[in-house]
């Protein structure tokens, strides 16, 4: 377990051992999600991250554009 402290800013610091296990990187959003007394942070990956995630997927059933019908 590692500990950090809340700066006068209410800033944290990662530790780097969690940083290099996690590789988050500079300018990387993460999510923090408070449950109880626990905060839960979450890494976003970009979107671009899921390109290839579902190879067999079949998309033939969707449109394109709206035909205004619902």
């Amino acid at each position: 377990m590692t500990l950090t402290t809340v700066s006068s800013k209410y800033q944290i610091v990662i530790p780097r051992e969690i940083r290099e296990n996690l590789k988050i990187t500079p300018g990387q959003k993460l999510q923090m999600i408070q449950i109880g007394r626990r905060i839960e942070i979450l890494i976003l990956e970009p979107i671009e991250n899921a390109r290839g995630l579902f190879p067999n997927l079949d998309t033939s059933n969707y449109r394109d554009e709206d035909d205004g019908e619902l």
